[in-house]
């Protein structure tokens, strides 16, 4: 395979369940259908931390976020960490990114020749060089004290994301005609803020999804009550209330404009490719850094192990390399996306990747997947490490100091019917457990976390304080 150009669309967000490729029968998103058509669309993909920036450190190195450092979305990453960029680069790939990235710290590239448009939540999380909402699980997870704002807010406008978002597809566009992408291979990394809340669209898309016409969170009775309490700790702290129905259908519209959104920006980035003649030596990749819970479960916004949440969308396509119309089922995550980028591009395998190229999987030449993915979660929302590990059809969600909790995800994709309890399943839950705790010790990682927390609120204290006294100094002396 000669190494061709590289386009990585990634969103901010979404649940694949939520399109129509994966089968939502109200989500209207025709270009990630024609992706479906054109490609390989992965039904069981799984981010590898459902939160957004240790989701994408996780990606940008192909390690664990706990090789890494990176627990939360106030966790710089090292910029000695190599990264794909990196790796891409130094086989003389041109490696831009265009937006959304979420790198707090000092180093906005970890390997990126340029940022060609706008990182707003890197902006957001890092004030006058201090990192800002760094967890501190020693004080456990006290509830809100009001209702999350997000659902409320829903519905027809705009917002300074929309805008950066149609920055990004503005310089990406412009990337993707500049008549110097003819001279070498390039690897554009396109990300946007869609549909991460707010729930706010221009109201052409959020008038596609009349109110009567939403699906409601499918909750049954006495659900909430008898959820694991892992899951409604984190409801609480995030102001997960019984929402009234208008308005949870109004964030549902939102959402669901906002995926429609982002789905013609997917279009005009495809036309250009065509339009550039560059369509058919570009791998084209869509995904997401994890999905949103949309109200199921009574929750919103993401950091759980549930499907709507640990879940992501993952499409690829290549002209005569990856079959066109694949439906894959087995199960992935995104450190082998990772694995397969590096391999496509022939690029230094230098260091060590958590992921295994999906190429063999895409191509019908790998009989013996390994048929599982692995997420953890140390962030905001809980007090201890969390984990996933989907084997096959059974899913883990372990919570240190919590009971385990063991779902069949193929016969309950919902999540409603936690087996672990079960006698008949009781080998299964074992064996998985067993896998997991071989390889993630979730004491060792809780000091490793708490240390860190209590570190960098040290430096934010430290920070602060001087800035407070550099305030008071000018109240003093106005003149000066």
């Amino acid at each position: 395979m000669n190494r061709p150009n590289i386009l990585l669309i990634m969103t901010d967000e979404h649940a694949p369940m939520y399109s129509g490729p994966y089968g939502h029968p109200l989500v209207q998103t025709p270009f990630m259908d024609q992706l479906a058509a054109e490609g390989a669309t992965f039904a069981n993909a799984y981010c590898n931390s459902p939160l957004c920036l240790p989701s994408r450190m996780s990606f940008m190195t192909g390690r664990y976020i706990n090789q890494i450092g990176a627990f939360d979305n106030a966790s710089p990453l090292p910029s000695d960490a190599v990264t794909w960029a990196h790796r891409l680069r130094a086989v003389g790939y041109d490696v831009v990114l265009s937006g959304k990235q979420h790198f707090c710290g000092p180093d906005q590239l970890h390997g990126f020749r340029s940022q060609l448009a706008r990182d707003l939540h890197a902006e957001l999380w890092t004030k006058d060089g201090v990192l800002r909402g760094t967890p501190d699980w020693s004080k456990g997870t006290p509830p809100a004290d009001k209702p999350w704002g997000g659902v409320a807010e829903a519905g027809p406008g705009t917002t300074l994301e929309i805008e950066v978002d149609d920055l990004v597809e503005e310089q990406a566009l412009a990337y993707l005609r500049d008549p110097a992408r003819k001279e070498r291979p390039w690897a554009l990394n396109v990300s946007f803020i869609a549909p991460h809340f707010p729930l706010v669209v221009p109201e052409r898309f959020f008038n596609l999804y009349p109110l009567d016409q939403i699906d409601m969170p499918e909750i049954p009775p006495g659900h909430l009550e008898s959820q694991h309490p892992v899951h409604q700790r984190m409801r609480a702290m995030f102001g997960g209330v019984d929402f009234p129905e208008e308005q949870v259908r109004r964030a549902r519209a939102g959402y669901y404009g906002l995926i429609t959104y982002l789905d013609e920006k997917i279009g005009r980035l495809l036309a250009v490719l065509e339009e550039t003649g560059q369509r058919d030596n570009t791998l084209i990749v869509h995904f997401s850094d994890h999905g949103e819970m949309n109200g199921e479960h009574g929750m919103w916004r993401k950091s759980s192990m549930y499907e709507a949440s640990a879940k992501v969308p993952l499409q690829m396509v290549y002209p005569g390399e990856i079959p066109a119309g694949q439906h894959i089922g087995e199960v992935v995550s995104l450190v082998d996306l990772v694995a397969t980028i590096v391999d496509v591009a022939d690029a230094p395998s230098a260091g060590p990747l958590d992921g295994d190229s999906l190429l063999g999987l895409l191509q019908g030449q790998d009989a013996n997947w390994k048929d599982e993915a692995f997420s953890e979660y140390l962030a905001h929302g809980v007090k201890r490490p969390t984990a996933m590990l989907r084997c096959g059809r059974y899913k883990l969600h372990y919570s240190l100091g919590d009971s385990p909790q063991l779902y069949d995800v193929e016969a309950d994709p919902n999540e409603f019917d936690d087996l672990a309890n079960h006698p008949a399943h009781a080998a299964t839950l074992a064996v998985l457990q067993k896998r997991l705790l071989s390889e993630w010790d979730p004491v060792a990682i809780e000091a490793q976390v708490r240390q860190s927390q209590q570190d960098r609120l040290l430096i934010e204290q430290a920070t602060q304080q001087d800035r407070l006294l550099i305030e008071q100094a000018m109240q003093r002396s106005p003149n000066q």
